[in-house]
């Protein structure tokens, strides 16, 4: 059962050891070990001298089997180089899900050995190699400390991002945004000890259909003057996850040369606490020209997106797609695995829905019920930046967006967790990627390479 090279990993679903045609040995092992198939169970092999020969790992019924559950293998293994065999679904969903559950953060402490998957038998390696990659970008970036990933540090990072992928990238800072006419980012982020940024990223051929991402990407959120709570500011170095998925659905873009016009808006700040923070009663005119009442400085993701998402407006993308760890009210609504999708085209909406859930990535869609808009009114300026009473605040925050967008041919708005409060298959605990998948196989079906 073994190479000199890997350890096997067999797959055992419901129908059994026999299925997957072990030898007696392996047979009589499992039985007397009580392993039948079930999900997620990894049981050691001996050989004759004492040592692993290989592992029988659990997939269990397919009623309820996660497309990634490969993943829970990998997050029981140690080190080692491993081949997966026996009874496989989708060979290239299962190393990808391998690789996803191997995943570890260990910036700040000894890192540990991971298992790798050396043999891949007959996925597509540069399909699991891309998708691998732009998930572990999204959850390194989350899961740094906000001392490490201010918005300085931010920049930077989205630099070396940009350069190894040959995309060209400008940024507009500090008091700049004002001249540039971005008054919404400044005045969240200006605050802060660092000043805020806007970095603009673009690969592509200027003729191809112009798809255009933008990611929020406030990297620690006090709640501003209206002030989180501690235990709501534990995990606030996560309110950068729309600017991380967003950049690991570019690297997965660029990678597979998609043919489109790829333009990425990252907005950047902190939104920090000093004699300078923006306050609640201020009233701010956006780049689009709409005056903006400040109800509460804690709703500030979507000042910075609107900003942004105006400019990307501008020139009529085909796609336009927003990522944002935005609103509690997604997760009181969907929980923190299912992400509320809003979208101006429904059909597009139906597309990303399907593809999420074929590739255990799912999205599900949520109405820009317009009536909801009157929530937002305010008695001095065009809008308030925060939903009156309390309802349908994923809704009202989507319907706030909306109000930046009128020239793209289809805006699509995520309102991603960015965490894993839990793990699961593919998914350890912490930062997360959300969204990466579904987007990307709907644009590989519609601009592939």
């Amino acid at each position: 059962m073994t190479t000199a090279q890997t350890l096997p990993v067999i797959f055992i679903d419901d129908a059994g050891l026999a299925a997957v045609g072990l030898d007696p040995v392996a047979t009589a092992w499992a039985a007397a070990n009580g392993f039948s198939g079930q999900r997620g169970r990894l049981l050691a092999v001996p050989d004759g001298q004492g040592a692993v020969a290989a592992y029988l790992f659990g997939t269990g019924s397919a009623v309820d089997r996660p497309v990634l559950v490969a993943g829970l293998a990998a997050a029981q293994l140690g080190e080692g180089n491993y081949r997966l065999e026996g009874a496989i679904d989708d060979p290239t969903l299962a190393a990808l899900g391998f690789n996803l559950g191997a995943y570890r953060f260990d910036k700040y402490r000894k890192a540990k050995a991971t298992p790798v998957l050396a043999d891949l038998g007959v996925a597509d390696a540069a399909e699991v190699a891309r998708l691998t990659k732009a998930a572990y970008l999204a959850r390194d970036l989350i899961n740094t400390a906000p001392n490490d990933l201010g918005p300085v540090a931010f920049e930077r990072e989205i630099r070396a991002f940009a350069s190894a992928r040959n995309m060209t990238v400008t940024a507009i800072v500090g008091d700049d945004l004002l001249a540039a006419n971005f008054p919404m980012i400044h005045a969240v982020g200006r605050a802060s000890t660092e000043a805020p940024r806007l970095l603009d990223l673009s690969w592509g051929r200027s003729g191809d259909p112009k798809v255009t991402l933008v990611g929020k990407g406030v990297t620690f959120d006090t709640g501003g003057l209206d002030i989180k709570t501690a235990a709501g500011m534990l995990l606030m170095k996560k309110d950068m996850g729309g600017a991380a998925n967003v950049l690991g659905l570019a690297s997965a873009i660029v990678d597979a040369g998609l043919r489109v016009r790829l333009r990425v808006l990252v907005p950047v700040v902190e939104n920090s606490i000093a004699g300078a923070a923006f306050r609640p009663g201020d009233v701010l005119t956006s780049r689009k020209g709409l005056t903006v009442e400040i109800g509460n400085t804690d709703a500030e993701g979507r000042l910075i997106l609107a900003d942004a998402l105006a400019l990307a407006d501008e020139e009529n993308p085909e796609i336009l797609l927003d990522m944002a760890t935005l609103t509690g009210a997604a997760r009181v609504a969907l929980g923190p695995d299912l992400p509320p999708l809003y979208s101006t085209d429904d059909a597009l909406a139906r597309e990303l829905m399907t593809a999420g859930l074929a590739a255990d990535d799912p999205l599900w869609q949520l109405p820009l019920w317009s009536p909801y808009d009157s929530m937002m009114a305010s008695k001095i300026a065009d809008v308030n930046n925060a939903g009156a009473g309390g309802f349908a605040g994923s809704i009202t925050a989507a319907l706030f967006l909306r109000r930046f967008v009128a020239n793209a041919k289809a805006w699509v708005h995520l309102d991603i967790y960015g965490w894993a409060p839990e793990a699961r298959a593919g998914r350890p605990l912490g930062g997360t990627d959300q969204g990466i998948r579904a987007v990307y196989n709907v644009l590989k079906q519609r601009f592939p390479a």
